[in-house]
């Protein structure tokens, strides 16, 4: 494999940034590359399954005790990379894994922007250990004092929060939001502010991740719910790269609250913040499996088969941006 790195900052490789810089990024891309062979084939489950078995393989290959604490779902819906699945070869640090073989499996099927293998690390005890249920969410960028916008705010007030801080007028603010039914509100209640709004039909980790760098995407503000695995997964991004991220899990019903709480969530109406759902150290790998704002998508070739995969960790706030080029095929 060949492959162009730059980064922002230098640390020694070893603990963690080893399993980073040298194998992390063998499991995206291993996912990205399963995924992409399906790309607008109209199958979300078969591409969804070709990562996660494309993930897991190379999961398994790293030197970790590593326990899934965000994953595709609880442990009855296997053959999926569960909650509460033990991966790696047995050897080295524990580990917290959240990840998303392929987040955005109607993006991939129909072939549109930002599909993404996603992957997080961190030490054990250190990532938000949730339900696979739905979260309400509010994202910004880096640069901004803390609690600028509030998840119990009306949108409103949050763009004109937004606005007042970055030095522009509310015209001048872009929200993403999912494309759904349950947004239909919040999407008129940010429309009468004057503010702009992307559509996303999936994918709200790229979404969240895309308001760091609004210059470059468009996109200052994510607001709205979807699953709280990505909520998790962005958080770790957030802590790498820079931003605020605050989250509520949706716990609408008992069973939701029972669930929540054998997990330990202790009080279902909490509000997290980047910090509380990604503790520590936390390193975070992302592969594009289509072309997107952030990442170039999976390209194949007649000898070869291109990929690019951003790598970030934490501590050193380093950001990695490897375009390798694989020519042993045999090996995807």
């Amino acid at each position: 494999m060949d492959s162009q790195i730059s980064a922002n900052a230098s640390t020694p490789l070893d603990g963690l940034d080893r399993i980073l810089t040298i194998e992390l990024v063998r499991v995206t891309e291993r996912a990205a590359v399963a995924a992409a062979r399906l790309r607008g084939r109209g199958d979300e489950k078969a591409a969804d399954q070709a990562a996660v078995d494309g993930m897991r393989s190379e999961l398994n290959r790293l030197p970790i005790r590593g326990t899934v604490v965000i994953g595709e779902g609880e442990r009855d819906e296997a053959p999926m990379l569960y909650i509460g699945e033990e991966v790696g070869v047995g050897d080295g640090p524990e580990v917290d894994i959240a990840l998303d073989p392929l987040e955005g499996t109607t993006i991939c099927a129909k072939n549109l922007p930002n599909a993404l293998a996603v992957v997080a690390i961190a030490e054990k005890g250190s990532l938000l250990n949730a339900p696979d249920v739905y979260m309400d969410k509010i994202a910004i960028g880096p640069g901004y004092a803390p609690d600028v916008v509030d998840l119990d705010a009306p949108p409103a007030e949050n763009i004109a929060r937004l606005a007042k801080a970055k030095g522009v007028s509310v015209s001048e603010i872009t929200a993403c939001i999912l494309d759904r039914p349950r947004h239909a509100k919040l999407i008129e209640a940010v429309r009468a502010t004057g503010a702009a709004i992307r559509l996303i039909g999936d994918g709200d980790v790229a979404g969240v991740i895309h308001t760091t760098d609004p210059d470059e995407t468009g996109i200052d503000i994510y607001i709205g719910s979807g699953g709280a695995p990505e909520g998790v997964l962005a958080a770790a991004a957030l802590r790498c790269i820079g931003g605020q991220i605050q989250g509520r899990l949706i716990l609408d019903t008992p069973e939701k609250v029972a669930r929540a709480a054998k997990m330990g969530i202790a009080d279902p109406k909490k509000v997290y913040r980047a910090e509380e759902m990604a503790r520590g150290d936390v390193l975070f790998a992302a592969t594009g499996v289509t072309d997107g704002n952030m990442l170039a998508g999976v390209k194949f070739g007649k000898d070869s088969i291109r990929t690019h995969t951003i790598v970030l960790r934490s501590s050193t706030k380093t950001v990695r941006e490897i375009k390798a080029r694989h020519q042993d095929l045999d090996k995807f």
